[in-house]
């Protein structure tokens, strides 16, 4: 029987490929990685299928009215000449334009109306028209009869167009939603290349890793989720990260390059024959945890500035992926395609390669500019107590001074009233100046919470709300020791208020 290789076309095999590393190999930035590229990919797929409808819902509407153009000046019994009906036309669109315009467009911008466009298209015709005419050099008496002639023809082969581009949409929407809704699963596979080669169930056992420490997260960190091909996997992953976080002791490993897979790794970039030979005598390359190794040897290589090894790895690892997502028979069914020299398969596998790789090369790029941000550390300013008996606290004003404003107690008879409530009312003015969150730790009068707020700020603005918390007298400390810390690490330089 012919052999079917139709399910070939059917298979969106890189997408879901599963990375899990390690954080002392930037953990999180793989994951992150393949979350933002199966995250770019369905939005950049969900962008275009919207683009296009709308882009047919459009062109629908625009349809009917160039063909009753077109069939208007054919009509040879019409009572207008064609050429005159048509600058009625144009004159009226130009007039008198309906805002009528696809969701989503100005209805102010005549160009994004639908009469703006029927314009735009006349206004075309009318012009190739006339230089059409201009080449023909026709006496004056044959010009009308050439130029309806003309009309009627550019206005046909435009609906005819508009047409094609409609069905060419239509059909490119439809293949869209199609990728959109592909599953690979094993029942999807059932006929292909026969070879004596069917990888059985792992004999071998899984690539070993290796313990490494992880350092310890600092500071605050943005939480994105995304949509994932694999859950299971990245939610494993993800688990693991956060069980980590919580626990020094680490039982996640790195997945480990074994002699096999540094050898596998080092063939030539489409070298398939040698690839599917090195895979038939080395079965401990095709076993779970392979991918993944390669794809961190790739991270790494990167890291270090080993681009060709780097991609080699790259290479080898979704050569793996391909074959595991193709199901029981997948390396011969995909050595098959390959090794026949079948250039669409080849061209899939060789852009995603490529793909793969740059976003491998963008992340590590990103990667090593966050991991020197976070070594240069940042710059805060904390209030601390010089003596650490003195107590800070805050006398936080529940408002302005009131109109009738009345000093008890002893001492206050050599006080001027108005100038008491010159500095209640500053201190009022002061505070009220602070930010919401400033106000609100202030408030709750804990020096901590007032930390909080001061280690998010930028220094030079922590500095600021520390002279004004001084001179509007909410700051309060028997001793008056201000300390500014960096970094967290509890030194800084005194200075006395």
């Amino acid at each position: 029987m012919p052999l079917n290789y139709s399910k070939w076309d059917n298979l969106e095999l890189s997408d879901d490929s599963d990375i899990e590393g390690h954080p002392n190999v930037d953990h999180k930035s793989l994951v992150r990685w393949k979350q933002r590229d199966i995250h770019e990919k369905r939005e950049a797929r969900k962008q275009k299928i919207a683009h296009l409808q709308a882009q047919i819902a459009c062109n629908k509407v625009l349809l009917p009215r160039i063909t009753e153009i077109a069939k208007t000046l054919a009509d040879p019994n019409a009572s207008t000449p064609a050429p005159a009906y048509f600058n009625n036309l144009v004159e009226q669109l130009e007039k008198n334009p309906s805002k009528d315009c696809p969701p989503g467009n100005n209805p102010d911008k005549i160009e994004q109306t639908y009469d703006g466009m029927v314009l735009s298209l006349l206004q075309r015709v009318s012009q190739d028209a006339k230089n059409k005419l201009k080449e023909l050099n026709l006496a004056e008496s044959e010009k009308e009869e050439r130029l309806s002639k003309e009309l009627v023809e550019q206005m046909e082969t435009h609906v005819k167009q508009l047409g094609e581009v409609i069905e060419r949409d239509q059909k490119e929407v439809e293949e869209e939603i199609r990728e959109q809704k592909k599953k690979i699963t094993s029942e999807d596979i059932r006929e292909g290349w026969e070879t004596k080669y069917v990888p059985p169930k792992p004999e071998p056992p899984p690539v070993p890793t290796t313990k490494v420490d992880k350092p310890k997260s600092k500071g605050k960190e943005k939480v994105t989720e995304f949509e994932v091909l694999n859950p299971a996997g990245v939610a494993a992953a993800t688990a693991a990260e956060s069980a980590d976080d919580d626990d020094d002791d680490d039982d996640e490993g790195l997945p480990k390059m074994t002699p096999s897979l540094v050898e596998f790794s080092k063939i030539p970039l489409g070298d398939y024959e040698r690839s599917f030979k090195f895979i038939q005598d080395h079965r401990d390359v095709y076993v779970p945890g392979a991918s993944d190794a390669l794809l961190v040897a790739a991270f790494e290589a990167e890291g270090q500035g080993k681009h060709k090894y780097a991609k080699k790895c790259v290479h080898q690892s979704l050569l793996l992926q391909y074959c595991e997502k193709l199901g029981p028979n997948g390396v011969g069914m995909f050595f098959k395609k390959m090794i026949a020299g079948d250039q669409r398969a080849q061209k899939v596998f060789s852009d995603d390669v490529e793909s793969t790789y740059n976003h491998l090369v963008t992340r590590v790029k990103i990667s090593k500019e966050e991991q020197a941000q976070e070594g240069a550390g940042r710059e805060q300013i904390q209030l601390v107590a010089e003596n650490p008996d003195t107590v800070i606290s805050f006398n936080v004003p529940d408002g302005p001074p009131p109109e009738n404003l009345v000093l008890e107690g002893e001492g206050v008879e050599d006080l001027d009233i108005e100038q008491v409530r010159k500095a209640l009312q500053y201190r009022w003015d002061v505070f009220q100046a602070f930010p919401k969150e400033l106000q609100e730790a202030l408030k709750v009068g804990e020096l901590t919470a007032v930390n909080k707020v001061l280690g998010d700020m930028e220094v030079d603005e922590a500095e600021a709300i520390v002279n004004a918390l001084d001179s509007a007298g909410i700051l309060n400390f028997a001793e008056g020791g201000i300390r500014d810390e960096t970094g967290g690490e509890g030194s800084g330089s005194g200075g006395g208020q």
